[in-house]
């Protein structure tokens, strides 16, 4: 990908796909809690302090950004369909920096 064609709706696309996972954490972490019989506050207390459930919900939060991804194809919006998937390779950094050094 060449920056001289990098528009604002690459930046739109990532906006949607690094806030999209932020805001769905919580619906994950209380259906996650739900289907594992414990309270939302044991399930905050362990993505807070264990990295094997923070590394699941997080990569669970980002499927919700399937949701953005197809919406902006079936509209041609391919520029927004790439920050979408830029903004999901975001957290990648931070995933592999739970799994190997926390």
């Amino acid at each position: 990908m060449n920056l001289r064609n990098w528009t604002k709706d690459h930046f739109i696309g990532m906006g949607f796909g690094i806030l999209t996972p932020i805001i769905v954490m919580p619906l994950v972490m209380f259906l996650w809690a739900a289907w594992q019989e414990y309270t939302f506050d044991r399930m905050w207390y362990d993505f807070r302090f264990f990295p094997e459930p923070r590394i699941k919900i997080i990569t669970l939060s980002i499927i919700g950004n399937l949701f953005w991804f197809y919406r902006f194809l079936n509209k041609e919006k391919w520029q927004r369909a790439m920050g979408v998937i830029l903004g999901s390779l975001a957290f990648a950094p931070y995933i592999l920096y739970i799994k190997f050094f926390a």
